[in-house]
């Protein structure tokens, strides 16, 4: 049994193989995955949340580059290396974008960054803002350096590509939150249902059809209106929602199985009903499973997107790619486009990749083919 099992695994692996798309997707994914552990590592703006603004040089094209004046704080927060790694550091110095700067009479002198014509007034900084420094020509080398924005500026001043690597985040941790929640509910509800028939499967069914008459995103906006705003909340929320779907897929490939020799015989053996449905029913029935999880994934990155556009998922000032294009998308008709159109390509890019690995998934674990 094991080694059929095992060939069995081999064979849809090879197939899986065997799909350019479904490889190209799951590459691309765990890519994701790995830029979402160490995604304060990658991001320009490694401060909590990439929330440093500067409102001087908000929505700036992709590849805009300024002189940033960086005066550190003199208040210091001890913070351990591994928090700051995967949570980002305190955001307590302050950053300056200048036109120019110039040194003189031991004193250091910058002209801010401003869009107006009018060049701005100079103004004097005192050394005293720097603890570190015996003389003003140490300055330039130590706290004033190019930065550049690969990806430009929202209408905050703050680095779009360190939000959107952050925010990256809030989609894969709503997928698996939401998908676990949902397999735990669906295949505990339908594998009883039809197991044990009778009025359990009636009362579960009622459930299910209930459940599945609420238009989706109305049901998810009751639920996290009821649970309040927040990040936990719409985890929770989402994944209550998207049960449905599993419970109808396990109960009808537990009807289908039920009745095969080998759950016949485990009765026979005299095997508890609970041990029959977790060692020999559900390790049967997983593929059509797994498929209806990928896709479970892409649809929960959706509705977390347009919660957070409605202004009731992840709140201020976490990043969050739906946050991101209600914030910008008026900018589409203000000749600044690439501000909603990169979050929108980045949530179409995650969606079709789900998507994709689950066709591929289909056709690996069919075994008609």
């Amino acid at each position: 049994m094991s080694k059929n099992s095992n060939s069995l695994t081999k064979l849809a692996l090879q197939k899986f193989k065997k799909n350019f798309w479904g490889v190209l997707s799951f590459s691309f994914i765990v890519l994701c995955a790995f830029i979402v552990i160490f995604a304060y590592v990658f991001a320009p703006d490694d401060t909590r949340n990439a929330n440093q603004m500067h409102l001087s040089i908000h929505s700036k094209k992709p590849g805009f580059s300024v002189q940033m004046l960086t005066i550190p704080s003199t208040e210091k927060k001890e913070e351990s290396s591994i928090n700051t790694l995967f949570f980002g550091k305190e955001n307590t110095a302050t950053e300056i974008p200048i036109e120019n700067y110039r040194i003189a009479d031991n004193k250091l002198f910058i002209t801010e960054y401003t869009d107006e014509a009018i060049t701005g007034r100079e103004k004097e900084i005192p050394l005293s803002s720097f603890p570190t420094l015996t003389q003003a020509s140490e300055v330039s080398a130590q706290f004033i350096q190019q930065k550049t924005f690969r990806l430009g500026t929202d209408k905050y001043g703050r680095d779009v590509l360190s939000r959107m690597l952050v925010g990256m985040r809030i989609s894969f941790t709503i997928g698996f939150v939401a998908v676990f929640i949902s397999l735990l509910i669906g295949i505990t509800l339908g594998a009883l249902a039809v197991y044990f028939e009778s009025r359990t499967d009636a009362v579960i069914m009622w459930i299910i059809n209930v459940t599945w008459s609420i238009p989706t995103l109305l049901l998810v906006i009751a639920i996290t209106l009821t649970l309040g705003k927040g990040f936990w909340q719409v985890f929770v929320a989402v994944g209550l929602t998207m049960w449905v779907e599993v419970a109808r897929i396990v109960r009808g490939q537990v009807l289908s199985v039920k009745r095969m020799q080998y759950v016949t015989a485990a009765r026979a053996l005299g095997y508890h009903d609970i041990r029959i449905i977790v060692k020999h029913i559900l390790p049967n029935i997983m593929a059509p499973v797994i498929v209806i999880s990928a896709a479970n994934f892409a649809a929960a990155i959706l509705i977390e997107s347009g919660l957070s556009f409605l202004g009731i998922g992840a709140q201020p000032p976490m990043p969050s790619w739906g946050a991101m294009i209600k914030d910008h998308y008026s900018y589409i008709i203000l000749g600044k486009p690439y501000l909603a159109i990169i979050p929108g390509l980045a949530i179409m890019s995650l969606v079709m990749a789900f998507m994709l690995i689950g066709n591929a998934l289909r056709d690996a674990l069919d075994v008609k083919s």
